[in-house]
């Protein structure tokens, strides 16, 4: 019985290898041609006068998008 009350430790399991290298590669890989294709896309279809604004705007949603859409991984 007094075998049963000690605290037994047992060590934290280690996520899968994919998970440690594979997805943070992918997810960076995926986030810089998000950001650069809308980038490019929000300089190139800029209408005349709004300057620095546009792509800062479709950076910024993008951002706010990608974090809300896939924020739980």
């Amino acid at each position: 019985p007094e075998v049963m009350d000690m605290d037994v430790k047992s060590k934290p399991l280690q996520p899968p290898w994919y998970e440690r290298c594979v997805q943070p590669c992918v997810a960076e890989l995926l986030g810089s041609a998000l950001f650069i294709f809308i980038g490019c896309l929000s300089v190139l279809e800029d209408s005349g006068g709004v300057g620095r604004l546009q792509p800062a705007l479709a950076h910024g949603l993008a951002l706010g998008v990608t974090v809300a859409v896939l924020g739980n991984i």
